[in-house]
């Protein structure tokens, strides 16, 4: 059987999937310029150095060249962060003053806007992300989201009383909810603007104070939210502090300090667990969203031809550093065949190379470190019996830059290394099912629970399925599951508590119970 698909068709589904354009002129005039980044990090409503004067270097994983620095935040500047959101929740009436925080998230969404240019520059520099697919989780996104936290602020119900109760006795319970005090705000490197939103903002909205700390590999767009911060807003001093450490040890008294009241981490499921450990000392709130291993279940009638391109393409997206991406691809083993060379067809067409070309969609992997682990693991799935497809090496016609090529395999076992280990690269492991019993038995055998996809022509039968998957998030014929409105997180392995929606904002909430006698 010869199969085919429209390769055009391919690549504009695959941009559109992730809100690609044209790029705009004055964002590629940005990336044609070079962006160097902002240096200084923000504690207690000053720009300043590391306390020693050290920096390190920020590095473009699509040339491995140093394209600026940025503060090297000490122990001590971390306890000076930790001080100075402390003493703005407690001596300020920043905690108290709704309107107040609604006007402040207001004028950070007028300057961020006005600055969307550059944070999508900084992420094609810091990240490798091509221009192509960085206005949606890399700016447009995330900006977009603040006037809903800013309506929250003043609009959700922070007290309420419960009706009487024939048992109360004339007790009046009054319910009050009231933020949580100092939050630290851990981000990964793969999508840090929008992750440190998915925390940064809520937590200003629900009256919190704030340390973030993004990761080493992508300091600048937190530095230049920092300077944003300072220089076009009224937020008073302290409430937000942006520190940069390039030792993980020194990040990590944020999750030992008894100052800080909840730890908000997104990143691996090895860092989260070691995260929950130090919180545990002290009995501190932890909020994770981890790691994943999602699943894409295609059902016996689906439209193949259009689908299994764009659910094995996909896995491409963001160089495959993203945890929510199917990396695991079921398909019936009656179109099993039919399947493999369909994928095939699309992974041979990706476009990989220099994220700075506006038809680029693969960029590269994040640095050396993690193009070895992506290598390290294929070479696995190889030895362990697997089927090469496509691609297993770095790109031979790119000389520099961290690339892995789209891999895929087929004839994975479900219960193999890279069918349960999460490779956080562009490869996706192909495997057949028997029934729908088998498929919803291999998508649930990892230990990870974060997001997964069904699809099929009957949209009642694809629910059903769904409905079975253990996951926190999963998408139904090309369905999306996040939104500003929308909790998102995982089960198992893949995290603890919710983001975005009322839910994600309960996490910077405690709750209290007033009993009011006659």
């Amino acid at each position: 059987m010869t199969t085919s698909i429209d390769l055009s068709e391919l690549k504009n589904d695959l941009g559109a999937l992730w809100g690609s354009h044209d790029p705009f002129d004055s964002t590629m005039e940005l990336v044609a310029e070079g962006v160097r980044g902002d240096e200084a990090m923000l504690i207690d409503g000053a720009l300043v150095g590391a306390s020693n004067g050290a920096t390190f270097d920020n590095v473009d994983p699509a040339t491995e060249q140093v394209i600026g620095v940025v503060a090297d935040a000490t122990a001590t500047d971390v306890d000076r962060a930790i001080r100075a959101a402390r003493h703005a929740f407690d001596e300020t009436s920043w905690a108290h003053d709704t309107e107040f925080r609604r006007h402040c998230l207001l004028q950070l969404h007028e300057a961020m806007a006005e600055s969307a240019d550059l944070f999508r520059a900084t992420a094609v520099a810091e990240i490798g992300v091509p221009v192509r697919t960085s206005y949606t989780f890399h700016s447009d996104w995330p900006i977009s989201s603040i006037p809903y936290w800013a309506d929250m602020a003043t609009e959700f119900d922070y007290e309420y009383t419960m009706p009487d109760r024939p048992w109360s006795a004339g007790t009046r319970h009054l319910i009050r909810h009231e933020p949580i005090g100092v939050v630290a705000a851990i981000t990964p490197w793969n999508f840090p603007l929008q992750t440190a939103f998915t925390k940064v903002l809520p937590a200003l909205a629900a009256g919190a104070t704030v340390i973030l700390k993004p990761a080493f590999q992508t300091p600048w767009h937190a530095t230049l939210l920092a300077r944003l911060i300072a220089e076009e807003t009224d937020i008073p001093a302290g409430v937000v502090n942006v520190v940069t450490p390039s030792d993980n040890q020194v990040a990590e008294q944020l999750a030992t300090d008894p100052r800080v009241d909840l730890v908000h981490f997104t990143g691996s499921t090895a860092v989260g667990k070691k995260l929950m450990a130090h919180a545990s000392e002290r009995v501190a709130r932890v909020a994770l969203e981890l790691g994943g291993k999602s699943a894409n279940i295609v059902l016996e009638d689906a439209d193949f031809a259009r689908v299994v391109p764009l659910a094995a393409g996909v896995v491409c997206m963001n160089a495959g550093q993203g945890c929510v991406l199917p990396t695991r691809l079921l398909v019936p083993r009656s179109r099993y065949d039919e399947a493999q060379q369909l994928a095939r067809l699309a992974f041979e067409n990706v476009p990989v190379g220099d994220p700075k070309q506006p038809d680029v969609i693969q960029g590269p992997q994040i640095s050396k470190v993690q193009q070895d682990r992506v290598l390290g693991l294929i070479a696995r799935g190889i030895a362990d019996g697997a089927t090469l497809l496509s691609g297993g090496g770095r790109p031979e016609s790119l000389e520099k830059g961290y690339f892995v090529e789209p891999t895929l395999f087929a004839d994975v076992d479900p219960y193999s290394t890279i069918a349960q280990h999460e490779i956080f690269g562009p490869v996706l492991a192909m495997i057949p099912y028997d029934s729908l019993d088998h498929a919803v038995e291999i998508a649930n055998s990892t230990v990870y629970g974060l997001a997964g996809s069904v699809w099929g022509t009957d949209e009642a039968a694809a629910v059903a399925v769904a409905r079975r998957v253990r996951t926190g998030m999963i998408a139904v014929n090309g369905g999306f599951y996040y939104g500003h409105d929308v909790p998102s997180g995982g089960v198992k392995q893949s995290g603890l508590g919710r983001e975005s929606g009322a839910e994600g904002f309960g996490e910077f909430l405690e709750t209290k119970v007033i009993a009011v006698g006659e």
